[in-house]
């Protein structure tokens, strides 16, 4: 069972930044892709980000595209979101998910289905 622990949300500002992180102590991580996805209230939840078990591949969703960063530090069994130039429209709860899906690509990265860990998520809020 692989247990994903998100820390890094809280209270910004329109235009902030934050850095959410997602650590786990499965030593086998490297073998997971790994995603962001996030949830508003009364909303669906979407996919935010994600990244190949390498670290060479990355994905976004087109609203976070050049804002956020996602990254993965495989010795550290860590993989991060980078949200820069926060808008009042990311605020959601956070989550963190891995995937065990050999081989992925492609559209696999965007639909939720295909990851079969989750954290418990974390609150983002940016105020306006």
């Amino acid at each position: 069972q692989v247990q994903l622990v998100e820390s890094g949300g809280g209270l910004v500002q329109a235009g902030g930044s934050l850095r959410l992180s997602c650590a786990t102590s499965e030593r086998t991580f490297s073998n997971y892709a790994m995603g962001w996805f996030r949830q508003a209230p009364g909303k669906e939840r979407e996919f935010v980000a994600a990244v190949s078990r390498s670290g060479g591949n990355t994905y976004y969703a087109d609203s976070v595209k050049g804002r956020f960063t996602i990254s993965r530090d495989n010795a550290k069994n860590t993989v991060y979101l980078q949200m820069n130039s926060l808008k009042p429209e990311d605020t959601a709860f956070y989550y963190c998910a891995a995937s065990a899906r050999n081989p992925i690509s492609g559209s696999d990265y965007y639909l939720s289905y295909n990851y079969g860990y989750w954290g418990q998520g974390t609150q983002v809020t940016v105020s306006s």
